[in-house]
């Protein structure tokens, strides 16, 4: 999700099979108008948001394996190089083969915001007239690879390595993609298949040393994001430090984004999707029922700083890409920024703990909790609706 200047191109040999049928390829050079209907392309538009959501809704946990496998920048790195992008859909050499160029371009014309640049216009979706058969080839050659990160999320997460199919699918992938340093170019291979559910569950198998730590990964993957929504995605375009750093501006979906990107941390800290209430097995009801006053009046505070941000962010002038500057995105900057803080001093309290075998077992249980319904089922849904798009996109052509 970072800021992408420049477009590189590298050349890799892998081509990974993964048994989707393959988009329409009899002339890769043609640049004429795809012969499909419009309501095909706005099932694909509807898909694209309904598979946004979905990743906005995993951004409180980005460590692990889409840092790692570098799947964050790889699918959701923006704004868009526009520019770079543009020349690329009018060259059919550039395009030769697909698979390949999809795995080694630069990040910033990949991913989400390379599918939306070509499916949206001014937040609807673009005429079908409009898009030319190169866009189509490349739509589908990056939808295709959205789908194999995202089962690759799946699959790390998957404690059981449940999922056969997007297991492969997942080894796959990390054998043939690449790591991405912070301009979006190629750094280098990837590491190894690992699974960071197992390790999450099973402390100091991996990254994380104590249960305790895993619980706090919880808390500090949540005040990633908050961060990042309040002082980047929205405010460096409210600031005027920078007035192109808008996420989603093609569909007009930014504030739908930030919202979701909260959402992902309600649900990590109430330790369910689609959570309402704080469930028995997360770490805000353990906080909020411990034997502790001041960590049950910090996670209260932290409930309520979280109802706050959401609502602020859904109160902000729409659409963003437009009214960036309205004073709704400073009331949304300060309610994250508290949100933030709240965390921040609930996580304090907890580091408190170290050391507590009582303490220890329970975030045992948050944390198994955690990885099971929150981190893996998020994935899953995000797999299946991104194979969904995948399909959708590939039935735009006749």
């Amino acid at each position: 999700m970072k800021k992408n200047n420049l477009f590189k191109m590298a050349v890799m040999t892998a081509v990974i099979s993964t048994g989707f049928t393959a988009c329409s390829s009899d002339d890769e050079a043609d640049v004429t108008i795809v012969d499909g209907t419009q309501a095909a392309l706005n099932q694909a538009c509807d898909d694209w948001k309904v598979a946004r959501a979905n990743w906005e809704n995993t951004e409180a946990f980005l460590f692990g394996a889409a840092d790692v496998y570098s799947i964050d920048p790889h699918t959701d790195t923006w704004p868009v190089a526009a520019n770079d992008l543009a020349d690329v859909l009018r060259d059919a050499a550039a395009m030769g083969n697909l698979d390949n160029f999809i795995k080694t371009a630069n990040s910033g014309i990949l991913g989400y915001h390379g599918l939306e640049y070509v499916l949206f216009r001014q937040g609807a979706p673009r005429d079908i007239n409009q898009i030319t058969n190169l866009e189509y080839n490349y739509i589908c050659a990056v939808a295709k690879d959205l789908y194999q990160a995202t089962a690759t999320l799946e699959a790390a997460w998957d404690s059981k390595e449940s999922n056969a199919e997007r297991h492969q699918i997942a080894l796959d992938y990390v054998a043939t993609h690449n790591s991405i340093n912070d301009d979006g170019d190629v750094e280098g291979a990837l590491d190894g298949f690992q699974n960071f559910g197992r390790a999450f569950k099973t402390p100091g198998t991996g990254d994380w040393a104590t249960a305790l730590d895993a619980t706090l990964e919880i808390i500090s993957g949540c005040q990633d994001i908050i961060g990042e929504v309040g002082d980047s995605k929205i405010g460096l375009p409210y600031t005027g430090e920078d007035a192109t750093y808008i996420e989603s501006p093609y569909a007009y979906n930014s504030i739908t984004d930030f919202y979701d990107n909260i959402v992902s941390c309600k649900n990590a800290l109430y330790g369910s999707m689609n959570a309402v209430m704080p469930n028995e097995k997360s770490v805000i009801y353990f906080c909020q029922n411990a034997d502790n006053a001041t960590l049950k009046a910090q996670a209260n505070t932290a409930v309520a700083k979280l109802d706050n941000a959401l609502a602020k962010i859904k109160a902000m002038k729409a659409p963003f890409a437009l009214y960036y500057s309205d004073a709704s995105s400073k009331a949304a900057i300060d309610a994250l920024g508290e949100l933030d803080e709240a965390l921040e001093a609930m996580s304090e309290t907890l580091k408190g703990y170290a050391g507590n075998s009582t303490v220890e077992n329970q975030c045992k249980v948050i944390n198994e909790n955690y990885v099971d319904n929150v981190v893996l089922a998020t994935y899953r849904t995000l797999a299946d609706n991104a194979q969904k798009l995948y399909n959708s996109i590939v039935k735009i052509k006749k």
